[in-house]
């Protein structure tokens, strides 16, 4: 198999996007924002040969090294790199992406230790805000918002009015399927409505090739092809297993990570059972069911 390296993008001025094929699991994105004098870089990678590769990249562009690190949420393959950056960098997130990260610790080696991350510092956000935060690169405008609990309860999105740019971290996976186990549907769903508003033209996703706005569309499809899956199953006493065995994806059937629909149907059983969005999942569950889903073989780590 040949594996592709990852590649620079540079959508709008000043704007870089970092994309590591083919985006399955642990292949983020991430980006960075210099106007030759400062940089900020959005997001690190899962392990610190990758995290080390994306300084190499940013250094390669003749840019400085980011004095500003902005986390999208706080899963491993976002965040584990960020002790590459620092302490000459500041990392920004939202309140729950650093008590999430804390939280989680080296979560990535308990679910794939086989997979070599090599020595990672979990590094949290020095700073957090709570609903938004706007900095700026020169004459760059960078605005953080937070969504609200969509992929996870502290998920940024980082928007580029002035260059019509944004990174949706992973609240779009482009060619990928959404996955909801740390988040919410409703609020997801909410969250394609907040991206819209902002009128980009180009979209980062955080895992997947640019885009553009029709990627709203598609995840919004998604998300509530899940919810009538769960309504009807639910209503049938299924598990969202028997659901997730027997449906149809019709449209979305090519997406890479099929198997995240039985984690989806977990998060909107538990949704329609009164849980508050992004209350906890039995996480061993959701992952043994996408064993399940996956021909029982274990979900793999691509980095």
């Amino acid at each position: 198999m040949t594996v592709e390296e990852p590649y620079l993008v540079q959508p709008a001025t000043g704007v870089h996007a970092y994309v590591q094929p083919d985006g399955g699991w642990c292949l983020n994105n991430a980006g960075f924002v210099s106007d030759g004098g400062r940089t900020l870089l959005v997001d690190t990678a899962a392990t610190r040969r990758r995290a080390l590769a994306l300084r190499e990249a940013v250094a390669a562009t003749g840019v400085p090294m980011p004095r500003t690190v902005v986390n999208t949420h706080h899963h491993g393959d976002h965040t584990y790199g960020n002790e590459v950056f620092a302490p000459e960098a500041l990392i920004l997130g939202h309140d729950n992406a650093r008590a999430e990260q804390l939280a989680a610790g080296h979560q990535l080696e308990m679910i794939w230790p086989t997979t070599d991350f090599g020595d990672v510092a979990i590094t949290p956000p020095d700073l957090t805000y709570n609903d938004r935060a706007t900095l700026h690169v020169g004459d760059i405008e960078v605005r953080v918002i937070h969504p609200g609990v969509a992929h996870t309860t502290g998920d940024s999105l980082v928007w580029l009015p002035g260059q019509r740019v944004v990174f949706t971290g992973d609240l779009v996976f482009s060619g990928g399927t959404p996955f909801l186990a740390m988040g919410s549907l409703s609020g997801s769903l909410r969250a394609m409505e907040l991206l819209r508003s902002l009128d980009a033209e180009t979209v980062v996703p955080g895992h997947g090739p640019l885009t553009d706005p029709s990627a709203y569309e598609a995840t919004e499809r998604y998300l509530r092809h899940v919810a009538e899956l769960a309504l009807e199953g639910r209503a049938k006493g299924l598990t969202p297993l028997e659901i997730a065995l027997g449906a149809d994806l019709g449209e979305f059937a090519a997406w890479r990570e099929s198997e995240r629909l039985v984690a989806n149907l977990h998060r909107a059983y538990a949704e329609l059972s009164g849980e508050p969005e992004g209350a906890p999942l039995d996480i061993v569950a959701v992952l043994r069911d996408m064993t399940v889903m996956n021909g029982g073989t274990p979900i793999l780590c691509h980095a």
